[in-house]
C-alpha cells in the first residue's frame, strides 16, 4: 500500500507484536497497546518483548501505549490480538475513543463462553456501525515466532466486504508475508477457532507414544468435524480446505510452537488441567473452545466425536486411553458422509 496507515494494535503478546513488526516493516505508523506498563516501557525504551518474542529486537518504528485514548488517536484500523475472553469487553472500553470509522480487525481464534459467538459477531454488537468500516478476520497457519524473523506466511484476510478483506490484505502484504481474500468470514472464523481443538487432541496422542498414523487420522476426521460443524452455520465447505482451514489445521497439529499441541502433549503425559494451565503462562484457546464447540454441538445436533472425546477428558476427567480406545471402536461408517 502507497499510503501511510496509522494502525493500532490492542494486545502485545507475541502474535500481536509479530503482526505489529509486520505492519511496521511495510512503513505505517504502528501504536501497539498494552494494560502492562512496564511492558510498554520495555518495548519503548529497550525495543524488544521479552516474555513473548524472547531474542527478538524489534523496529524502533514500533511504540507502545498503555492509555487507549492516545493510542486510538486518528486511527485507520484497530487490529484486535487479545485472548477470546476480552474481547467484548475491550472493545466497549474503546467505543468512546473512536472517531471516524476506522476497520475493525482481528487476529484472535475462538468461541465466547456462554454465547458461543465468534469473534466478529462480538465485535459488531459492541462497535457502534458508525463508527467502523467493516470486520475483518485475519487468520490461517501462522506461528508468532517465524513471523518475528520473517519466515515465509500466507495467511487469509476475510469480510463479507471485499473492499475491507482488501484494505487488510494491501496493508499486510510483503515478500516474506502474504494474505489472501476470502468473504466467507463464518467459515474462516470457524476454521480457525475449532483447529485448536484438534490440535490438543494431536498432542495428547504424541504424549501417550502414538505415532504418526494416529495423528494423520485424527487430523483428517477433525477437518471432518470443522466442516461439518462450519456448514451448519453456512458456511462453504471449501473454506476449510483452504489456509484458515486444512492450513492452520496442519501447522498447529504438528508444531511445538503451538500452545494447543503442547497443551495435549501434556495432557497425553499425564498432567492435569490445573498444571497444563500454570505451565503455559499463556492463553490456551483450545481447552476454552473446546466446551464452546461441544455446547454447540448438542445445541445443533451435530456430531463431533474428537470434540465430545477431548471434552470428556478436560472437563469430566475421563481417561484419554479409555477415550481414545472408545474412539476407535465406534459403529463403522462410511468415510464420505
Amino acid at each position: 500500500m502507497d499510503n501511510k496507515q496509522i494502525i493500532t494494535v490492542l494486545g502485545a503478546g507475541s502474535w500481536g507484536t509479530a503482526l505489529s513488526m509486520v505492519l511496521a516493516d511495510n512503513g505505517h505508523e504502528v501504536r501497539i497497546w498494552s494494560h502492562k506498563q512496564s511492558q510498554v516501557d520495555e518495548i519503548n525504551d529497550l525495543h524488544v518483548n521479552s516474555h513473548y518474542l524472547p531474542g527478538k529486537q524489534l523496529p524502533k518504528e514500533l511504540t507502545a501505549f498503555s492509555d487507549l485514548k492516545v493510542a486510538l488517536e486518528n486511527t485507520d484500523a484497530i487490529l484486535f490480538v487479545i485472548p477470546t475472553k476480552a474481547i467484548r469487553q475491550v472493545s466497549a472500553d474503546i467505543v468512546p475513543f473512536i472517531h471516524g470509522k476506522p476497520v475493525i480487525i482481528h487476529a484472535s481464534k475462538g468461541l465466547e463462553q456462554g454465547t458461543h459467538k465468534r469473534i466478529s459477531e462480538i465485535l459488531i454488537e459492541e462497535i457502534p456501525e458508525e463508527k467502523r468500516n467493516g470486520v475483518v478476520a485475519l487468520s490461517g497457519p501462522s506461528h508468532a515466532e517465524e513471523v518475528a524473523v520473517k519466515d515465509l506466511t500466507t495467511i487469509t484476510s476475510a469480510c463479507h466486504q471485499t473492499e475491507s478483506a482488501e484494505y487488510v490484505q494491501n496493508i499486510f502484504m510483503n515478500d516474506y508475508f502474504r494474505v489472501y481474500t476470502n468473504q466467507d468470514i463464518v467459515g474462516v472464523e470457524l476454521g480457525g477457532a475449532l483447529k485448536n481443538i484438534i490440535a490438543v487432541g494431536a498432542g495428547a496422542l504424541v504424549g501417550l507414544g502414538y505415532g504418526d498414523n494416529a495423528k494423520a487420522a485424527l487430523m483428517t476426521r477433525g477437518l471432518a468435524e470443522i466442516t461439518r460443524l462450519g456448514g451448519s452455520f453456512g458456511a462453504d465447505p471449501l473454506t476449510f480446505l483452504g489456509l484458515s482451514g486444512v492450513g492452520d489445521l496442519i501447522v498447529t497439529c504438528t508444531s511445538i510452537h503451538s500452545r494447543n499441541w503442547r497443551a495435549g502433549k501434556m495432557l497425553g503425559e499425564g498432567k492435569s488441567l490445573d498444571e497444563i494451565v500454570e505451565n503455559m503462562g499463556m492463553i490456551i484457546e483450545g481447552l476454552s473452545t473446546t466446551k464452546a464447540a461441544y455446547e454447540l454441538a448438542v445445541q445443533k445436533n451435530v456430531e463431533l466425536p474428537i470434540t465430545t472425546a477431548i471434552y470428556e477428558v478436560l472437563y469430566n476427567n475421563a481417561d484419554v486411553k479409555e477415550v481414545i480406545t472408545e474412539l476407535m471402536n465406534r459403529v463403522g461408517k462410511n468415510e464420505i458422509e
